[in-house]
């Protein structure tokens, strides 16, 4: 098995591309009516006229097919080198998308438009590729016959009697900027393919007698030129709207086409398409889900339909009912739509004895003003009847069901003739009573079928062994007869009635248990609280609904994370991290069950919001099986819903940091001017101190020097509790604040306090109220030293000379307290908390500090385990309050003996 290529580094520099960029690069599609009529000779010369203009033009894959010419106009032309994969031990060439890329060229030339890749390749088809160098600004050429556009595929198959197997959607003609038509007589092309210019000899004879006969070539070249006539009108159109040229508009038609299992979808969707794009209008395809049970082979069917559908352009709506034509035209009316295609289907003798009775019958009656087109289609013999589509416990329950609705019947009979045996006022009106209960039983748990068995066999049975005369099937009064009659018609219609109930009540739980798994995702992401518990809940409710291993990777940034997110049940390799790269940067699903790199282990979904896409999601069932349309339809609600909701995370959590980015820059700002303001004074004090120092004019005694020198010895100080401050609160602020504890006197410390404050109370009368006895606390001695000294700093910052300051300590509730207050005016209530935030200043106050004491006061005192308050006093001032906690009893004073 071939590896996947390149690694995922190799492939980030290949397909990363700018997500703002909108444009993308020009296709150009040179197509003809079939092989051999100059497409890839006709590209290559015209690219050889833009290389000389100055055009960088690279050849990523050319097919030449042997032919001498077209190997000629190679030459000169830079031609990437093809990759080469191993599979089933033959060596195949493909063209090296990621080469191409990486060499990022203004023009690639692309041949085989329809080609389809081999397993191995990141993309199952061609068109894919070119799709992708589209998408990275690289302009496109490339080649195709008309024969394998999907559109086109049923009349292909009609006139030629070959079904074309490699196909592309109609909707790269939408990307088209330009198509050149390379148009040869049939004629002309025949005898180029007998001169042996289009196959080898030996395949000649025969080409000229199938494919390629006289008709068949007129057939497809008219097909041809009409779907270049048409490519020319619509661009015409277009052009015309874009310059407000008056002329015929798109239409306002909007056209719906039935899809279903049946192998007829097909080609519905393709005569939709064609419709649709002849009219200019869209057009949307409707799966009408029931409770019928399909098959395997009937589920991929449906599958494949939709993709069509998806691939050609059209948009897909599903709905659930039991009558289809209630759903389909309750789905039209919903849409606006104007046209509703439906298949014409084969009648069988019912139908024709009961004319009008078909499902498009019933569809004209009751559409009313939408037009309805029935489209009539040839069946491939290798495919099956719609009608067995379905499985055998849908199109009719199982033996051992009807067996156990026979012996059901046979025990209540029994019951009954013993009944009667042992009461013989118990007549056959009761016994036919307990038989119809019996029916509407059975149809209740064993289904329809049986239930008709069932009424059919109690029939007889009542008839033959209770209706007089017993024991024949002779019905002596006319009253019995038509009781018999009503009995088994009331049977048939209750039990069949029952059975419908019962599988309205089954798609009904089904519906319930979607909304319901819907609901809860809804709720718990909404619910959640953090990015970790939106992704858990995530893994968990998608694992649960559909039995399954679920990984997410987020976007870390501009990038996709390199690893899954730790809550992932699915653990990834590095292939399959590249698979979730492309994902993520192409916006579009790949992996398993896909057409792009569908050798991975997974299947993985781009979450996608309207602005960007914030990461991917990949999903492996248990069973490794597909999911079925239903459960990928609710996985893609899930998806989006996610999506959403990790988006709303990602802005709550980048709105957070946009706040706190901008507290910071206020912080930054009102520190950078405290400090400033700070830093000048001191400074200023020092360097006018320390000149009239180095001035022997200015010192005309040694009292003058020492007042000189005590000028620089305060100035110091305060720089040393600024520098102190900013450490303190930087040390608080990243938790790497340290405390060294140890038995301390509080004394000592409020004394020491004091002393460093000493020159503020020359001018302020000091209070100390210590008492001796106090017992020792284990503190940091520096930290609390330097909240008093911040305390006492601020009394003195706020106070008027002259006011009075006490400092007192005692104990209280098993805690010290030691209390600053001073007899100054004091603070507003409001404020008596705020002043405890950083950078705060009480409004009329006057300028000076950084605003930071008193936040690391607090700070410090609380990392002792302690509490800080401010409190007005009534009589006038402020008060501060430190307590610091008693943990244990302080040891025993050692004595020393001398």
């Amino acid at each position: 098995m071939n590896e996947y290529r390149p690694d995922p580094d190799s492939l980030l520099a290949a397909v990363q591309k700018d997500a703002a960029r909108q444009q993308r690069g020009k296709l150009k599609i040179f197509f003809g009516m079939a092989a051999g009529v100059g497409k890839t000779y006709a590209m290559l010369e015209t690219a050889r006229e833009r290389q000389a203009e100055g055009v960088d033009v690279v050849v990523g894959y050319i097919e030449t097919h042997g032919r001498e010419e077209t190997e000629g106009l190679l030459a000169g032309l830079e031609v990437i080198p093809r990759q080469t994969l191993s599979y089933r031990g033959t060596q195949l060439e493909e063209m090296d998308l990621d080469a191409v890329l990486a060499r990022h060229p203004e023009l690639v030339l692309v041949d085989e438009l329809a080609h389809t890749n081999a397993p191995g390749v990141r993309h199952a088809k061609r068109f894919q590729d070119i799709i992708e160098l589209l998408e990275a600004d690289i302009d496109v050429w490339t080649t195709v016959n008309v024969q394998h556009f999907e559109s086109r595929a049923d009349a292909v198959r009609q006139i030629t009697g070959i079904t074309v197997h490699e196909r592309v959607p109609d909707s790269i003609l939408d990307l088209a900027d330009e198509i050149e038509l390379i148009d040869l007589s049939p004629e002309d092309l025949r005898k180029r393919l007998a001169e042996g210019k289009v196959y080898t000899p030996e395949r000649v004879e025969v080409a000229a007698n199938n494919f390629f006969r006289t008709g068949n070539l007129t057939a497809l070249r008219e097909m041809a030129l009409r779907l270049t006539a048409e490519h020319v009108d619509h661009k015409l159109q277009d052009y015309m709207q874009l310059k407000h040229i008056a002329g015929p508009w798109k239409s306002r038609e909007r056209l719906m086409v039935a899809v279903g299992p049946s192998p007829f979808s097909e080609q519905l969707i393709r005569w939709t398409r064609r419709m649709a794009y002849n009219l200019e209008a869209p057009w949307i395809g409707v799966y009408v889900e029931t409770q019928q049970v399909l098959t395997p082979a009937a589920r991929e069917r449906l599958a494949h339909n939709l993709d069509l559908v998806r691939s050609l352009g059209g948009e897909i709506v599903t709905a659930a009912g039991e009558n289809i034509v209630d759903s389909l035209l309750h789905a039209a009316k919903q849409r606006n739509v104007t046209q509703i295609v439906i298949g014409k289907p084969r009648q069988n003798s019912l139908q024709r004895f009961f004319p009008g009775s078909s499902m498009v019958d019933r569809l004209i009656r009751t559409s009313g003003d939408i037009d309805i087109y029935v489209v009539t289609g040839d069946k491939p013999e290798s495919e099956q009847s719609p009608d067995r589509m379905l499985t055998s416990a849908e199109r009719h329950s199982t033996w051992p069901q009807y067996a156990m609705a026979l012996l059901i019947v046979g025990i209540v009979t029994g019951l009954d003739l013993l009944a009667g045996t042992i009461w013989p006022w118990v007549g056959y009106q009761a016994v036919g009573l307990t038989e119809l209960l019996a029916v509407l039983l059975i149809a209740v748990y064993l289904g329809r079928g049986p239930a008709l068995l069932a009424a059919a066999a109690s029939a007889i049975s009542w008839n033959f062994l209770f209706i007089e005369p017993r024991l024949t099937f002779e019905v002596s009064q006319v009253q019995d007869t038509i009781v018999l009659i009503l009995y088994f018609a009331i049977a048939l219609f209750t039990g069949n009635l029952t059975a419908r109930i019962r599988r309205q009540e089954r798609q009904a739980r089904a519906h319930a248990e979607r909304t319901m798994a819907l609901y809860t995702l809804a709720h718990d992401t909404a619910s959640a609280v953090t990015m970790e518990d939106v992704l858990q809940t995530t893994v968990t409710q998608i694992g649960r609904i559909f039995d399954a291993q679920v990984t997410v990777i987020l976007t870390d940034g501009l990038e996709l994370a390199r690893q899954s997110h730790r809550c992932s049940t699915l653990q990834i390799d590095e292939k399959d991290y590249a698979v979730a790269l492309w994902t993520y940067h192409n916006r579009k699903s790949a992996g398993l069950f896909t057409d792009t790199l569908p050798l991975a282990s997974a299947q993985y979904f781009p979450l996608l919001t309207p602005d960007r896409t914030v990461g991917v999601i990949g999903i492996r069932t248990r069973d490794k099986t597909r999911l079925t349309f239903e459960q990928e339809v609710l996985l893609q609600t899930f998806i989006s819903q996610v999506a959403l909701v990790i988006e709303r995370e990602m802005l709550d959590e980048a709105a957070a940091q946009s706040a706190m980015l901008h507290e910071s820059e206020r912080l930054y700002t009102t520190l950078l001017n405290s400090i400033s303001h700070e830093l000048r004074t001191p400074i200023a004090a020092i360097t006018g101190a320390a000149s009239s120092l180095l001035d022997s004019r200015t010192i005309t005694n040694e009292i003058s020097r020492h007042e000189l020198v005590e000028d620089i010895q305060a100035a110091a100080g305060r720089l040393n509790r600024l520098v102190e401050n900013l450490l303190d609160m930087s040390r608080l602020e990243s938790g790497r604040l340290e405390l060294k504890r140890d038995w301390c006197d509080a004394g000592d410390i409020i004394g020491v306090a004091v002393q460093r404050m000493w020159k503020c109370f020359e001018e302020r009368p000091l209070h100390i109220h210590v008492p001796s006895d106090l017992p020792l606390i284990r503190a940091d001695f520096v930290l609390i030293e330097q909240v008093i000294v911040n305390l006492l700093d601020n009394a003195c910052n706020y106070t008027a000379p002259g006011t009075e300051v006490i400092v007192e300590a005692f104990m209280a509730k098993d805690s010290l307290h030691i209390v600053i207050s001073d007899t100054g005016p004091g603070i507003p209530p409001d404020d008596l908390e705020r002043i405890f935030n950083k950078f705060y200043r009480v409004p009329g106050t006057a300028t000076g500090g950084t605003g930071l004491g008193l936040s690391i006061c607090r700070g410090l005192v609380e990392a002792h385990g302690g509490k800080l308050t401010a409190q007005n006093i009534p009589e006038g001032g402020l008060r501060f309050v430190v307590q610091l906690p008693l943990d244990a009893p302080p040891p025993p004073v050692q004595e020393a003996h001398l």
